[in-house]
């Protein structure tokens, strides 16, 4: 048994080729397991459905609207309603790519965005190992594919294709390539809104650390995608700028939403949204949810004195938390947990992380918050690698508290693969 355990710890953390490999299939197979497998034989939650084994599982929400691009083309009245122009166009372009090859679209769309979030751990991983090292590297990629939000990375969204665009870029710019920097960069503003943080972080890194006039222009260049999305809205609608008219159709207003804000944090401690009449109907809610942040911190001041029976009280207040916790308490939570906390994670550590990695996150943060809403914020900010990158580097200087984190991370994510199977809401 001893030498099986050494063998494993040999070729799992040691071999670099064979590591990122090795933690997406083991994290991938854990969402399969719960959308092919287990969700089938569960009765249809209400507002959801019994799911089928098959590719259907991983088309659900977003995904309608990239079926309709990549088979009807894009439409938009005004900026009123939901309309599909607000969702770039590289993804569901591909998806047409693939579908001219005679795949289904849920084959299509599921295979792109599968094999680039595999891409993009080997792209992450080599970046960091690159600029930190090999523990921040292991670190940093366990964190970015056992994420509940990398269940998104599996369906048929753009995470794993955004991810992996974004990153070359980013890791591009760090080697001073500015030409792939280009490249990649107009792909990744190409493919989704948060893409436009790049523009500023190549920019502000640019300056920062006195790169010649090229870093500049190569910053400047990465706007190459969604410019060409905007000049494709100026003939197809009239509008340079409808894919950002688009949006108001999907936020209740632009710039910081402080209410949808409020009424999360509200969610989160008390149990209740209504800030305009603010009342705690449930008592066990806010008792409860102290006991998990007393003990979290608990937790945090044992440091490397972690024992087994405190590790286990701690997994047992999880359980009871998605037992019997609301699912929209689970969703908040995650949304304030990854950009507040991912956030502070990078303000932490910004002198020890890369200026353009700083850059990136503080901009992409500061999109998000700007964007007039709250909904799908965690899966956004997932999105935003440096986040990740920040949450990595950290835990591999605390790796009691690591293993701890990956524990919550692998309870939490087949209960979002479930749902989404089930076709409920999960950001």
């Amino acid at each position: 048994m001893a030498e099986i355990q050494i063998f494993i710890r040999k070729v799992l953390w040691k071999n670099d080729f064979l590591f990122p490999a090795v933690i997406w299939l083991l994290s991938r197979l854990l969402i399969w397991a719960a959308m092919l497998l287990v969700g089938p034989h569960l009765g249809s939650p209400p507002e959801g459905i019994t799911p089928e084994f098959g590719w259907g599982v991983f088309d659900a929400w977003d995904s309608v609207h990239y079926r309709a691009i990549a088979t009807s083309g894009y439409e938009f009245a005004n900026d009123s309603e939901q309309h599909n122009l607000a969702f770039f166009p590289l993804f569901p372009l591909f998806i047409w790519g693939f579908m001219r090859l005679g795949l289904p679209f849920e084959v299509a769309g599921t295979l792109i965005n599968n094999l680039a979030f595999f891409a993009a751990l080997y792209c992450i991983y080599f970046w960091i190992e690159e600029n930190y090292g090999r523990k921040e590297a292991r670190w940093t990629t366990a964190v970015v594919a056992w994420c509940p939000l990398s269940m998104f990375g599996t369906v048929i969204y753009t995470e794993g294709l955004y991810l992996l665009l974004s990153t070359a870029a980013l890791r591009a710019f760090d080697q001073k390539r500015y030409r792939w920097t280009i490249l990649w960069g107009a792909m990744a503003t190409a493919t989704r809104p948060t893409g436009l943080a790049l523009i500023p972080a190549f920019l502000l890194a640019a300056w920062r650390q006195r790169r010649p006039f090229i870093a500049y222009v190569a910053g400047f260049a990465t706007a190459i995608g969604v410019l060409l999305f905007s000049l494709y809205c100026a003939i197809q609608f009239g509008d340079a700028l409808g894919f950002l008219h688009a949006q108001r159709g999907w936020r209740p207003t632009l710039g910081f939403y402080w209410q949808g804000w409020l009424e999360m944090l509200l969610q989160i401690t008390l149990g209740t949204s209504d800030w305009e009449f603010l009342g705690i109907k449930n008592y066990l809610h806010p008792l409860f949810f102290g006991i998990v942040v007393g003990y979290g911190y608990y937790l945090w001041r044992l440091g490397k004195h972690l024992s087994f029976p405190v590790v286990c009280g701690f997994y047992t207040l999880i359980s009871f938390l998605l037992i019997f916790a609301d699912d929209w308490f689970i969703y908040n939570l995650l949304n304030a947990v990854v950009v507040l906390g991912g956030g502070y994670m990078l303000w932490h550590l910004r002198t020890q992380l890369t200026p353009v990695t700083v850059m990136y996150g503080l901009c992409g943060i500061s999109l998000l918050l700007a964007s007039g809403g709250t909904i799908s914020l965690a899966r956004l900010a997932y999105g935003i690698v440096s986040l990740s990158i920040a949450f990595g580097v950290f835990l591999s200087r605390h790796p009691r508290h690591g293993y701890l984190s990956l524990g919550v991370f692998a309870i939490l994510l087949p209960r979002l693969a479930l749902k989404f199977a089930q076709e409920l809401w999960v950001g």
